[in-house]
Parts: C-alpha cells; sequence; structure tokens
C-alpha cells in the first residue's frame, strides 16, 4: 500500500481575510471550492504542485479557533529568501526568525505558523 500527500486543512474564521491572505503572502490561488449550507471549503494551489491547502469555513463559527500549543507548521520554499523576507516584513506578518538557519515563520489571520525556506 502506497498513500500520496493530497491536502492539509485550517480551520478560518474569516475565509475572505485567510484567501487573500495566502495570495497575497505566498500567492496560493484557489483551485477548488464546495459550498455546503453549514461550511465552504476551498482549496488553494501553488500552480506548481499537487499539494493544496484546504480552507474550511464553518458558517456560524464566531470565535477564534484554539491552536494548542501550536506546534505544528506547514513550510513553503521560495527561490528568494531576501525578496520573500523583505514582503512579509512590509505585510507585518513575520513572527519567528531563525537566522543561524536562514529561515523564518509567517503568521497568517487565524494564527497558524507558515515556514520560509530557501530553496537549496
Amino acid at each position: 500500500m502506497k498513500a500520496k500527500f493530497a491536502h492539509f486543512n485550517f480551520n478560518v474564521l474569516d475565509l475572505k481575510k485567510s484567501m487573500e491572505f495566502y495570495e497575497e503572502a505566498l500567492g496560493l490561488k484557489e483551485v477548488k471550492r464546495v459550498e455546503k449550507p453549514d461550511f465552504t471549503l476551498v482549496y488553494l494551489g501553488d500552480g506548481e504542485t499537487g499539494f493544496q491547502l484546504e480552507l474550511t469555513y464553518l458558517h456560524d463559527r464566531t470565535e477564534k479557533y484554539d491552536l494548542g500549543e501550536a506546534e505544528f507548521h506547514l513550510a513553503f520554499t521560495v527561490k528568494d529568501i531576501e525578496a520573500a523576507h523583505a514582503h512579509h516584513e512590509k505585510m507585518g506578518c513575520i513572527c519567528y526568525e531563525n537566522k543561524d538557519m536562514g529561515i523564518y515563520f509567517i503568521e497568517d489571520p487565524d494564527g497558524y505558523w507558515l515556514e520560509i525556506v530557501p530553496l537549496r
């Protein structure tokens, strides 16, 4: 038996705000949408790999999600880490840097951390 990665899910409080963040910060675009009476699923893709980020929006949810200790993250590679860092700095979304490792993290509107790694 062999499995392949398909997608990863984040639940979001404000779908429009999250979609705008992911497009501006990482260039992710909507590739699929599922509308149901109680929820909406939006799948974002990078246009290069088959991996997708699923944003789940529960229509009646009003309180922020409890991310616990948030000891998880998604990682993204970028060709030009300096340009990416400058862009994210301008957006004000950098939440942690590890200069020794040459990486940093940005935080989305719901508090999820996203690691930015130079393409090696």
